[in-house]
C-alpha cells in the first residue's frame, strides 16, 4: 500500500515509531471493510488502487466503493467474500508507520490467524453488535492471551444497524472484557464502530456522542509500541561469521546478526552459547560504522575481544543473563501442516538462526480455545489448526528463553527433516497466564 506524508488535520506530527497490528473477526464481521476503510480515510492508498476497486465495486452493481476489495488480493477472496491468507498491509500517517497483518476469520483458517498475531504488539478483533460474542470471538481473545499480545482493541463493528445504541455496546465490551481477563489478555480497549460508514474508524462519529474514547487510529497512533523486544535482556543470534580478506583488515573476525532482544554495549561481559566461553565486546558495527551500542531490532556485526570457536546458531548473551541450557523443551504449540504431529515423530527444530533434531516424546493437551482455553489430555494427535502442548527432546542443547520472557528467543518452527516443510509453530514454556485454562 502506499503511503502518505501529508499531515492530517487537528493530529500533530511527532516522531515515528513503528506499530505492528493483526485484526481478525468471525465470518462477515466487517473485518476487511474496517481495514479498508481505515487504508481509505487516512490517505493511504494509491489513486490507481482506489480507481480499480471503484471498477470492481461499480461491476458488481453497487452505488459506492467496496472498501473491502482493498485488502482481499486473493481471486478466491474476491469470488468468495472471504478473507483466506495473511495478507500484510504497509502505511503511515504523521505520527506513526504501521503494518497490519490481516487474518481470516475462518475456523478452518487458524493457524492463519496464529502466523498472523505471532508478531502484534496489538490485535484487533471485530464483532457484529447484531451478533455479540460468538465462538470464533472467543477462540480470537484466547489465541491473542496465548500469543501474549500487549494490547487488544475490541472493535464492536455495524453499530448503525443497532440504531447507534449504548447499551449494546456496553453488554458486548463488558462480556468480552471479563472473558478476556480471565484468559489472561493483555490491555483491552473497547471502541464503538461503523466500518461502512466510517464511525469512529478514523474520525470520530456524530451518531454515537456518548462515547468519549478513541477512535481507532487514533488509539493505534498512541498506544505504547516497541517495548518487546528492545527491553529484554539482550540476545544476539549469529546468523553469519565475517572474515574480510583484505591486506587492511587482515585480523577481522565479526559475528553478524539482527538483535533479537535488549542492547550490548562495547565493553560488557557477554557469554557464548552453547559453549559456555566468556569475553567482552570490543566493538560494535552498523552499516559499517563503529557505534558504542546495539538495541534490537538492529542488524549489527560484534567484535569479541578472544578468539572463540563462534558459529551460526550460536548465541551471544550479557554474561550473568544467560538462559540455560536444555535438551528437554516443552512448549505450547499451533500445528500448521495438513500431515499431523504425532508422538515419535522426527523434526527438525529451528530457533532463531540454530536448527537441531528433536523427536516428540509427549503430547500432553490439546487445547479448545472455542470454551476458554480448556485443556482436553493426551490427544491422539495434534491435526492442522490445533493448539496443544508438547514435549520435545533435541539432539543437542539449547540457549531458550520462555515465550513469556521473549516472543523471539521464545519461539520456534518444527521442520519436516524430509521435505523441509514447516509443521508446527512453538512458543516455549508456560504459555497460559495465571488463572486461566479451564478444565486443567
Amino acid at each position: 500500500m502506499g503511503t502518505t506524508t501529508e499531515q492530517t488535520a487537528g493530529r500533530p506530527a511527532a516522531t515515528t515509531t513503528l506499530l505492528r497490528f493483526a485484526t481478525a473477526g468471525s465470518v462477515d464481521d466487517g473485518k476487511s471493510t474496517l481495514v479498508g476503510r481505515l487504508l481509505y480515510d487516512s490517505k493511504s492508498v494509491l489513486a490507481d488502487q482506489m480507481q480499480a476497486v471503484e471498477h470492481a465495486s461499480r461491476s458488481r452493481g453497487r452505488d459506492a466503493p467496496d472498501l473491502a476489495l482493498l485488502t482481499d488480493g486473493l481471486r478466491a477472496e474476491r469470488e468468495q467474500g472471504i478473507t483466506i491468507d495473511v495478507a500484510h498491509r504497509y502505511f503511515a500517517t504523521p505520527r506513526r508507520r504501521f503494518i497490519l497483518a490481516d487474518s481470516p476469520g475462518h475456523e478452518q483458517y487458524t493457524r492463519n490467524m496464529v502466523t498472523g498475531t505471532s508478531t502484534a504488539e496489538l490485535t484487533v478483533i471485530l464483532v457484529d453488535a447484531r451478533k455479540g460474542i460468538v465462538e470464533q470471538t472467543r477462540r480470537h481473545a484466547a489465541i491473542a492471551a496465548l500469543l501474549r499480545v500487549p494490547h487488544v482493541v475490541l472493535a464492536v463493528n455495524k453499530m448503525d444497524l443497532v440504531g447507534h445504541e449504548e447499551s449494546v455496546f456496553a453488554r458486548i465490551a463488558v462480556e468480552f472484557t471479563r472473558y478476556a481477563a480471565e484468559l489472561g489478555a493483555g490491555e483491552i480497549t473497547a471502541i464503538p464502530i461503523s466500518a461502512l460508514a466510517g464511525d469512529n474508524v478514523v474520525e470520530p462519529s456524530a451518531n454515537m456522542d456518548w462515547y468519549g474514547g478513541p477512535t481507532v487510529l487514533e488509539h493505534l497512533e498512541t498506544v505504547p509500541a516497541g517495548a518487546d523486544p528492545g527491553g529484554r535482556q539482550a540476545r544476539l543470534p549469529v546468523q553469519y561469521v565475517i572474515r574480510p580478506q583484505s591486506a587492511g583488515h587482515p585480523d577481522y573476525r565479526g559475528y553478524a546478526g539482527q538483535m533479537a532482544a535488549g542492547t550490548l554495549h562495547v565493553g560488557e561481559s557477554v557469554t557464548v552459547l552453547p559453549s559456555g566461553r566468556v569475553t567482552t565486546v570490543a566493538a560494535i558495527d552498523a552499516l559499517g560504522v563503529r557505534v558504542p551500542s546495539a538495541s534490537a531490532p538492529e542488524s549489527v556485526t560484534v567484535l569479541l575481544a578472544d578468539d572463540l570457536d563462534v558459529a551460526r546458531g550460536d548465541l551471544i548473551v550479557p554474561t550473568g543473563a544467560a538462559p540455560g541450557l536444555t535438551r528437554r523443551v516443552e512448549a505450547t504449540v499451533c500445528h500448521l501442516h495438513e500431515r499431523p504431529l504425532t508422538v515419535g515423530a522426527h523434526v527438525l527444530l529451528k530457533h532463531t538462526t540454530r536448527t537441531v533434531r528433536a523427536s516428540v516424546k509427549e503430547l500432553p493437551y490439546r487445547i479448545d480455545t472455542a470454551h476458554g482455553l480448556t485443556r482436553r489430555p493426551r490427544p491422539q494427535s495434534l491435526r492442522a489448526n490445533d493448539i496443544g502442548t508438547v514435549v520435545l527432546h533435541t539432539s543437542e542443547p539449547l540457549a531458550m528463553d520462555g515465550y513469556a520472557d521473549s516472543r523471539r528467543t521464545g519461539s520456534f518452527l518444527l521442520i519436516d527433516p524430509a521435505d523441509g516443510a514447516t509443521l508446527t509453530a512453538g512458543m516455549a514454556g508456560a504459555a497460559f497466564a495465571d488463572g486461566c485454562g479451564g478444565g486443567r
